[in-house]
């Protein structure tokens, strides 16, 4: 219902528009269309690589000016949803994947499916547009993406003599338990996991294993099951943890940046982090620290992994949506992506962009990473209905008690499954 009463009232707009001749634009005196671009971006040299490129679509658009709006990721979904509902939202939307699920259902977002230029649709792989498709539709146009990936003291790595791991030879799941046990010394472990938020994290690494947890019926509907593919990245954990203690148990509470200076100081010899984190360690490694990133360890589906990337999507309700999807055609222009990219530490989606020579260099993994790049799935929860509330309230205290060895694989099992398909259920009536 309230689709149709949006469609009618933009209709009712747009006739507006037409009898004061303004043609579809929202026209100021001088009948320049004005875009707002709500951006999420907030390290300095992801700012400056936003702003440098509004400025320079400006100067080459005098018709069509964009304005820059800063938001936050912290409290993008509920500004977002306030936005909505004052008929306030940006044009163009700067988020994630796994949060426009709720706004593409509710008719906030606009499909853009007859919008977007052949070749924006063409340059960016069918895997990353599966996770702004919902519903048939697509919401959002997935531009940076970041795989989890190891990163470690090269010193330690190197003095302990165990083989180093490639994209092209990965350690599996095994070999991995087995290495963190070796670099695990007096005053030191092999491995640090911060899994303050344990969920994603849980579910797109296993991913690699043939761990699915969702599965979606022939009806549409979303179950869940936990098979043994499910259970190799947590069992793992759990091991390193609470039988070999080759992960330290205080790291558990931790969030990523929290164990870096751990990592600086010989504590860990690796922490699994996602790839933006390298920003982070160039800037707060004391002088000399040697580090290198690792592809994160592979199963039976390789080096599979669950992500979400970042989006640019128009707001359903915006009157210059022609003019919006022209903004987001230009700033994810390949040369353009690339410098998006590099100013947020991530990939980014698009084929040509990521074939870019200045990606291809080992200096700060980089090549690591985008080794990884054709092994990125959408993230299993990506477009369930339910997901958040199933993470909060099910998922995360039973992985953070299973972590801890406060419960057993038996327990995790029915609490991720039978509870959560309660949770579920409930959203698909």
């Amino acid at each position: 219902m309230r689709a149709v009463v949006r469609t009618a009232a933009a209709a009712a707009t747009a006739l507006a528009l037409l009898l004061t001749g303004c043609g579809g634009g929202d026209g100021g005196a001088d009948g320049r269309i004005t875009i707002r671009f709500q951006s999420l971006a907030w390290q300095k040299e992801s700012v400056d690589a936003n702003k440098q490129l509004v400025k320079e679509w400006n100067a080459s658009h005098p018709d069509v000016r964009v304005q820059y709006v800063q938001g936050s990721w912290d409290s993008v979904h509920d500004q977002l949803l306030t936005s909505f509902e004052g008929d306030e939202a940006p044009d163009v939307i700067h988020d994630a994947s796994d949060d426009l699920a709720d706004f593409a259902y509710g008719g906030y977002l606009a499909d853009l499916r007859t919008l977007l230029p052949g070749r924006l649709t063409a340059d960016i792989p069918q895997r990353s547009w599966r996770t702004s498709t919902f519903d048939g539709g697509v919401y959002g146009v997935p531009f940076l993406q970041e795989p989890r990936v190891l990163i470690a003291n090269t010193k330690i790595l190197k003095a302990s003599g165990v083989r180093v791991p490639t994209p092209e030879k990965p350690w599996s799941w095994t070999e991995f338990g087995q290495v963190t046990k070796k670099l695990t010394g007096k005053g030191r472990y092999g491995v640090a996991w911060p899994l303050k938020e344990p969920v994603s994290v849980t579910l797109n690494l296993g991913l690699s294993a043939g761990g699915e947890l969702f599965h979606r019926g022939a009806d549409g509907k979303v179950t869940l099951a936990m098979d043994d593919g499910d259970l190799v990245v947590p069992r793992t954990i759990h091991d390193q943890v609470n039988t070999d203690h080759s992960a330290a148990r205080t790291a558990l509470g931790m969030g990523g940046g929290d164990a870096l200076p751990g990592l600086f100081g010989g504590k860990y010899a690796m922490v699994p982090l996602g790839f933006s984190y390298r920003q982070q360690v160039v800037e707060q490694a004391p002088k000399g620290f040697e580090w290198t990133v690792l592809p994160a360890p592979a199963g039976s589906a390789g080096l599979a992994q669950g992500v979400s990337p970042q989006t640019l999507s128009v707001a359903e309700d915006s009157p210059h949506k022609k003019e919006a999807v022209e903004f987001i055609d230009f700033l994810l222009r390949p040369a353009n992506m690339v410098r998006l990219a590099k100013g947020d530490w991530m990939l980014p989606t698009g084929k040509e962009a990521l074939a870019d020579p200045s990606l291809h260099t080992a200096d700060r993994g980089w090549a690591t990473g985008v080794a990884l790049a054709g092994a990125l799935r959408s993230a299993p929860a990506q477009s369930v209905r339910g997901y958040p509330e199933w993470k909060d309230k099910v998922a995360t205290p039973a992985y953070q008690e299973y972590y801890s060895g406060a419960i057993d694989a038996a327990e995790l099992r029915k609490r991720l499954v039978k509870d959560g398909n309660r949770v579920l259920a409930r959203y698909q009536r």
